[in-house]
């Protein structure tokens, strides 16, 4: 989360508007910042300095840990993180299930909805965004579990929640990923249970994270599915295909990707633009990284030229995905620092709030 981002959360927390916010600073500090200033450091164009994180901190009553010699940006957002926005989080959760239970449960009909509305804004929306709506989610479905298809719902929101973890907290994702195959084996639905296992694995493989677990969830994925193409077996096998590229085993990755080729042909979506789709900009996606990472600078050139071709202009993110292969590749072929800043330049040209935390693992395997 951007610290533009943690200060507007903060503000809405107390119900304050952002006038509010200024004068509670010029108020304690005689300083002259007026609402425009603090309307730029939520939209992210401009970055507080050290003078004004003190002055948040003690308006917004925050850690003393904040005022210490040098703020860095990550201290901030940490040490405010776990003392105000957690029990605002908190009391929102509770209030929404007591409210939810009170006026009736969604039917499996509406969850499915919910779900496909879910998949749709995880393509352009930030993680946190995303994290805090699908919590309350897990709070309501959690009521409804007497019925099976529920698991199978649940099971898909573990997933999508899981996948807001990673990088700095990954032992949490893996946690989530795994309840999320749980929640799938109680629903029955062969589908959801593949599912999510392959959606896990092309995660973790993707972001470099969890190997291991990688494999373990792909690997049950394939057995659950047998004979039967899905774009569940799809993520497992591509999944797969990016562990096998990191640990250097070529073979084997070359050789999942030529699997998963097949598997796309079958089962490709048609879908552009939602997190449970597969259509062929997202399936290059997977292979420019891949190759990327196998060194086959041709191979990679070809799929980044294919999925621009039909990526959605909607979906920033995932050019800035492209181009970061792009540094990727530089840095293999020796040109570290040129690679650094090819992918680096690439990141600064997204807004920071279209920025996720993928994103930011690629660029620390980049820099690596």
């Amino acid at each position: 989360m951007a610290v533009g981002t943690l200060i507007k959360e903060l503000r809405r927390a107390r119900g304050w508007s952002q006038g509010r916010l200024a004068s509670e600073v010029n108020d304690a500090f005689g300083t002259g910042l007026g609402r425009e200033y603090v309307s730029r450091w939520e939209r992210c164009s401009v970055v507080p300095g050290p003078y004004y994180l003190r002055c948040l901190s003690a308006v917004l009553d925050v850690p003393l840990s904040v005022l210490e010699g040098e703020v860095k940006r990550r201290t901030f957002i940490s040490d405010v993180a776990a003392t105000a926005i957690a029990p605002v989080v908190a009391s929102d959760l509770l209030s929404a299930g007591f409210a939810a239970r009170l006026r009736g449960s969604p039917t499996i009909e509406a969850w499915e909805e919910t779900l496909g509305t879910y998949g749709t804004d995880y393509m352009s929306m930030g993680a946190a965004d995303i994290q805090r709506r699908v919590s309350g989610e897990l709070v309501l479905v959690q009521q409804q579990l007497d019925e099976p298809m529920l698991w199978s719902v649940a099971s898909r929101l573990m997933t999508l929640y899981a996948k807001t973890f990673p990088g700095s907290d990954g032992s949490k994702a893996v946690a989530w990923y795994r309840t999320a195959a749980e929640a799938a084996d109680q629903s029955g639905d062969r589908q959801a249970r593949v599912w999510v296992r392959g959606r896990a694995a092309i995660a973790l493989g993707y972001e470099g994270a969890s190997l291991g677990v990688a494999d373990a969830l792909a690997d049950q994925a394939i057995a659950i599915s047998g004979d039967q193409p899905s774009l569940g077996l799809l993520n497992a096998v591509m999944g797969k295909a990016h562990a096998a590229a990191i640990r250097g085993d070529r073979k084997t990755a070359l050789a999942l990707a030529t699997q998963g080729r097949r598997i796309f042909d079958t089962v490709g979506s048609y879908e552009q633009t939602s997190d449970y789709a597969v259509p062929w900009w997202r399936m290059n996606v997977f292979l420019s990284l891949l190759l990327a990472r196998l060194g086959d600078e041709k191979g990679a050139v070809e799929a980044q030229e294919s999925a621009r071709l039909e990526l959605p202009v909607t979906l920033p993110r995932f050019a800035t995905h492209l181009e970061l292969h792009r540094g990727l590749m530089l840095a293999r072929a020796g040109d570290k620092a040129g690679g650094a800043s090819y992918a680096q330049a690439a990141m600064d040209a997204l807004p920071p709030e279209k920025h996720s935390l993928t994103l930011r693992m690629l660029m620390d395997e980049i820099t690596a």
